[in-house]
């Protein structure tokens, strides 16, 4: 009896053990989307009241838990029976990231500026941050739990499951985490600033100062990595793309597949509506 419990404690500490490496060399090939997710939800999740950021961003991160739980069984599934239909998701996905970059991008030199973050009352509808939000985080998402489980793929099923999963939660608790102390990096300052210490008092006043130039950077790495990230998957997963593009250096040519894609589905929407128009 009490070997037979050493040997089931042997047998778990041999599967952590293999997880842990199978996480670490999976944490390492999605860190780059990973930075990704947390730049474009950052940049989501701000623009708001202040009272209405942190309620914003729970709706946010309630989906994107919800996003995880549908995506895990259906990756799981599909490395198992249906590997092939793997590539055409992704690549489905790339087109809507470098549309909504490229949109982005489209609406921020044309005629109507980005409001001011904190002291303005700003007209933003909630609701449609919230999905578009929780739309593009699924898309990222399925990018990040399809690159770790590649990763995993030599390991047994238990530790795809496990490995795969842990990157999936640090995914959302992570990225969410340090979106939250991001919007409320001027509240914080605030409190500091009441401190009897100079230094800390200058500390808190940087803060307050530096949030509205952080929430800009944040927004302008947002935009850049949906075009980057959408430019990887066509660089990666579009059959003779990579010969295209394979004199450039990779950084630039995903910024010119994302802008390429994202501008031709962006012409195809304009176009779309256009016809919907004359038809209504």
């Amino acid at each position: 009896m009490a070997s037979g419990f050493f040997a089931l404690l042997d047998d778990i500490a041999l599967l952590m053990d293999d997880v842990a490496a199978v996480t670490k060399v999976a944490g390492k090939k999605t860190a780059g989307i990973l930075g990704d997710d947390l730049a474009v939800n950052a940049e989501k999740a701000v623009g708001f009241k202040a009272s209405r950021e942190l309620p914003v961003l729970w709706a946010i991160t309630k989906g994107s838990f919800l996003n995880k739980v549908m995506i895990l069984p259906l990756a799981f599934l599909l490395s198992a029976f249906a590997a092939w239909l793997i590539e055409p998701i992704l690549v489905m996905g790339g087109i809507y990231l470098s549309y909504e970059g490229v949109e982005k991008v489209v609406h921020h030199i044309g005629p109507h500026r980005p409001t001011k973050h904190k002291g303005v009352v700003v007209q933003v509808d909630e609701k449609a941050r919230i999905r578009s939000a929780v739309l593009v985080d699924f898309i990222l998402s399925v990018e990040i739990i399809i690159l770790a489980l590649s990763s995993a793929a030599d390991a047994t099923l238990p530790v795809q499951i496990v490995s795969v999963s842990i990157i999936a939660m640090v995914a959302t608790v992570g990225v969410y985490g340090l979106v939250g102390l991001i919007v409320r990096m001027d509240d914080a300052g605030l409190v500091l600033m009441k401190s009897t210490s100079k230094g800390i008092q200058r500390l808190g006043a940087a803060m307050v100062k530096g949030l509205p130039l952080l929430i800009r950077f944040i927004g302008a790495v947002g935009t850049a990595a949906l075009i980057l990230v959408a430019g990887g998957i066509f660089h990666h997963h579009l059959p003779h793309v990579h010969h295209w593009v394979e004199a450039l250096p990779g950084l630039v040519a995903d910024t010119l597949l994302g802008i390429v894609g994202g501008t031709f589905t962006l012409g195809c929407v304009a176009m779309f509506g256009a016809i919907r128009q004359r038809v209504s």
